[in-house]
């Protein structure tokens, strides 16, 4: 099974270092780390294919957790496919380490067999997490 895809942003370092530039600092710093968090949470739910196959539980799968503080937020992807559309597989995989000859296999969804040499990458995760970090970066730097 493949692993869930998430990223964070904020730690406890963080929060120990803001706590020495005071309250109006801290309050900017929080609100950056939740737009990052939900720039990436919009942008994954917007770019997330939506196959007739699994009738959109990828896109459902992405979920946004902020801590009580503010200073953290997690943004997740718990299809367990995720990895397999964001990379591509068989002949398309962008590794190119992915399975060179074709394969057939049974889908109780389709009630038939399927042929495949392997899909095409649909990169929702990797775009989503680029344009978060520009805008924390971005941001960030404006606080000096």
């Amino acid at each position: 099974m493949a692993k869930r895809s998430k990223v964070q942003f904020g730690n406890i370092r963080l929060k120990w270092a803001l706590l020495r530039f005071g309250d109006r600092v801290l309050d900017q710093v929080r609100e950056i780390v939740q737009n990052t968090g939900l720039i990436i949470y919009n942008q994954a739910t917007e770019l997330a294919p939506v196959a007739e196959i699994d009738g959109g539980n990828l896109k459902r799968s992405i979920s946004f957790y902020s801590s009580m503080d503010g200073l953290t937020c997690t943004v997740t992807v718990g299809a367990e496919y995720s990895l397999y559309i964001e990379y591509g597989t068989g002949i398309y995989s962008v590794s190119g380490k992915g399975r060179k000859d074709p394969w057939v296999y049974w889908s109780d969804k389709l009630n038939r067999w399927v042929f495949t040499r392997g899909m095409h990458a649909m990169p929702f995760w990797h775009p989503s997490v680029d344009q978060g970090r520009d805008y924390f970066v971005r941001e960030m730097k404006k606080l000096r």
